[in-house]
């Protein structure tokens, strides 16, 4: 008997049809109409949607608010029980850099963060000699919407660059900051990508803008003191299809421009003795070949999977010349031990690796060539490396949780080994480990491989098919999923329910290959990954079918779309958030700002036939079809520049078209954000509220 009753009529949105034909092959879409001609103009001033679409989209808020109205009085006891998790006057353990130490915090009932400083070695607790730099509560006053890009400090301590956006779209604005008065400084610096780079001396700084496409395409020169217009520029990427950043050294010797897609990359650098030079490459990019760098003094530390490397190696080459002539081995490549990231001090040579989907940190002492390693005993956890805001420093920083085990911070002493525990995260409300189990377990996939599948619940929940379960999968782009501390899933938890986290392929849960195997023409294997971790999960009594509601978002919600089209029956529910769901459509758009660098993930099939068929035999858009779908909800934002507002809502009118079912298929469409959800800390929860709020719905639990 469905849970949902008595709503009013579902809105139907008018079929349009838009008729394309690539290689031969015509496609009809009935809701291109959805998709705004000016949503390039429109995710900067979302007043101008056109009025047909935000009428549509209103609708579905509203049959979606009808839907869920008898889940308030849920949706209310889930955040505060969220809420009543979070220390809400909590402050991060400041980071010592030269004179001072920077750190963040939160006051009671605040959204935003707040950035202070003390003096290097004062005392955290004593407010007296804190001073705010950034108050981003203040900031983001008055406005719907706020996200703040951080704050970054000049070497000499004076300036300090932070960046927002205040709609949604991801373009931020960026702000130079006196530090010592605390009051902004004339330059206002446009659609960028987030942050900046100063110049050792504090006068000038690097940042890469976007383009109208959304394409960090360009990276400029600002002058303090100077209008935006004057800004040199100093290196123009004119291939669409890879993003590009700007970052700097810790001993700020260099400005490192990262030009990079999926699979392959490129680094050139601008020495900050000439900051009117040209950037000079290192190794010209090659299809399919990687690599990063990190300063070392006289060497440059090199991460790459050159050579054939496919869980990398890491190199070194010479800073006078770095090119990769002069590459020579220091970490060799280990099959099935992925290096993940690689630092570099005065005295030592640190990286994050994982082998059987856990992490450990090496260390290595860079004089003698001993490593040894930090590592933990638990079967499922998840580590965080931070590393230090200064070169010549034997104290490295570290964090360390798992599903059920707060996270905590340490300094690690890589001469002694010693760790010293900093923080402990605070649950308010109260948290005992013993009450919880996590696990990881390993499914059997269709053709012999074997799913990681980690696992949470409480000790008392009964493992007899009777339990409901929340199972998220992710499985895009080489992101492993942690198995970190979440305090909200606590919430379901306690209610009863399994939470699951399935380690598919598309992700480097183990290692690079488990990446490979889940992209382009095998991307399918994640989605029967899913399901066999759903399988394995219904088999083993965790659960039941009946009782697993999948969630996932982005690329994870390509995932949602795709196993409801493969196996509908096998779920009681779905959460898609910011679903990528209209993959052919989005792949054959180069105008939108990810599609280009997306072809090396899923494919390119405006050029070719091969992978046009490829992503239309499984693009959840392209296959609905009349079949009985389980409840459905999705989320978008609507000036969301990654996954397009239009892919959830042409998905839904589209379900409750075909479906054949009476589950209900809800469509809710923040209207104030983008990718990234609500962007205070409190409004983030309210939306997990929400969510869970259906899951627990569906699964009969309220």
């Amino acid at each position: 008997m469905s849970v949902f009753k008595s709503l009013p009529t579902p809105p139907a949105a008018p079929k349009k049809p838009l008729s394309d034909t690539r290689h031969g092959i015509t496609r009809t879409d009935d809701y291109a109409w959805l998709r705004a001609g000016n949503w390039q103009a429109m995710f900067k001033d979302p007043s101008i949607l056109d009025p047909e679409i935000r009428r549509h989209l209103e609708a579905e808020n509203a049959y979606m608010n009808a839907a869920m109205e008898d889940t308030k009085p849920l949706q209310k006891a889930l955040f505060a029980e969220m809420r009543g998790r979070i220390k809400e006057d909590d402050s991060s353990v400041p980071m010592k850099d030269g004179a001072y130490a920077y750190g963040t915090f939160f006051v009671a009932g605040g959204e935003q963060p707040r950035y202070f400083r003390i003096p290097r070695d004062g005392d955290v607790a004593d407010e007296a000699i804190r001073t705010v730099l950034l108050d981003g509560d203040k900031e983001a006053s008055g406005k719907a919407y706020f996200r703040l890009a951080g704050l970054d400090h000049s070497s000499d301590h004076r300036r300090g660059i932070w960046g927002y956006d205040d709609k949604g779209s991801e373009f931020f604005t960026l702000k130079v900051r006196d530090l010592a008065t605390g009051e902004d400084l004339e330059d206002r610096i446009e659609n960028t990508g987030g942050g900046g780079v100063w110049a050792p001396d504090g006068k000038s700084f690097f940042y890469s803008a976007l383009d109208e496409n959304h394409r960090p395409s360009k990276v400029f020169h600002h002058i303090v003191g100077r209008p935006q217009s004057e800004d040199r520029l100093v290196y123009e990427e004119a291939d669409a299809g890879f993003f590009m950043g700007v970052g700097g050294s810790l001993l700020d010797d260099f400005i490192y421009i990262d030009i990079h897609d999926h699979e392959t990359s490129e680094y050139r650098l601008l020495s900050t003795k000439d900051l009117t030079a040209e950037p000079k490459l290192v190794a010209a990019r090659e299809e399919g070949i990687e690599y990063s760098l990190t300063e070392g003094g006289d060497v440059f530390y090199i991460l790459t999977n050159d050579g054939g490397a496919k869980d990398f190696k890491i190199m070194e080459a010479p800073v006078e010349n770095p090119g990769k002539e002069n590459w020579r081995e220091v970490v060799a490549h280990k099959p099935g031990t992925l290096i993940i990231s690689h630092m570099a001090y005065a005295r030592h040579l640190l990286w994050l690796e994982r082998k059987d989907g856990l992490p450990r940190i090496m260390i290595r002492d860079r004089a003698t060539g001993e490593e040894h390693a930090i590592a933990f005993a638990e079967e499922a956890y998840s580590l965080g490396l931070s590393g230090a805001a200064e070169y010549d420093t034997d104290v490295i920083r570290f964090s360390y949780s798992s599903m059920t085990t707060p996270s905590q911070l340490y300094d690690y002493n890589m001469v002694t080994r010693e760790r010293t525990l900093l923080k402990t995260q605070e649950v308010p409300s109260g948290h005992n480990p013993d009450d919880y189990v996590t696990r990881r377990v390993f499914a059997p996939a269709w053709d012999g491989e074997t799913v990681p599948v980690t696992l949470l619940y409480r000790k008392d929940t009964p493992l007899d098919g009777t339990a409901p379960c929340l199972l998220y999968g992710y499985g895009a782009y080489g992101i492993t999923i942690p198995a970190g501390f979440n305090t909200n899933c606590l919430s379901l938890a306690d209610r009863g329910f399994v939470y699951a986290i399935a380690h598919i392929r598309g992700g480097k849960d183990k290692g690079f290959a488990w990446y490979e195997d889940g992209k382009m023409d095998k991307k399918t294997n994640s989605f029967k990954d899913f399901v066999a971790a759903a399988d394995y999960l219904n088999q083993q009594k965790f659960t039941s079918y009946a009782k697993i509601i999948a969630e996932g978002g982005s690329a994870g919600g390509m995932l949602m779309g795709a196993v409801a089209n493969m196996a509908p029956e096998k779920f009681a529910g779905i959460i898609a958030a910011v679903p990528f769901v209209d993959v052919l459509n989005t792949m054959l758009d180069d105008t939108l700002p990810l599609t280009p660098p997306e072809w090396p993930e899923w494919g390119n099939p405006i050029d070719s036939r091969e992978e046009y068929e490829q992503i239309a035999a499984y693009s959840p858009y392209d296959n609905v079809s009349a079949k009985a779908y389980p409840p459905i909800l999705a989320l978008g934002g609507l000036t969301d520049p990654r996954v397009t507002y239009w892919e959830p809502a042409k998905w839904v009118a589209k379900l409750r078209d075909k479906t054949t079912g009476e589950a209900p298929i809800l469509l809710k469409t923040n209207m104030d954000a983008g990718h990234g959800g609500a962007s205070g800390r409190f409004q983030r929860l309210e939306e997990i509220a929400f969510e869970y709020a259906f899951a627990i719905k569906v699964a009969g639990k309220m």
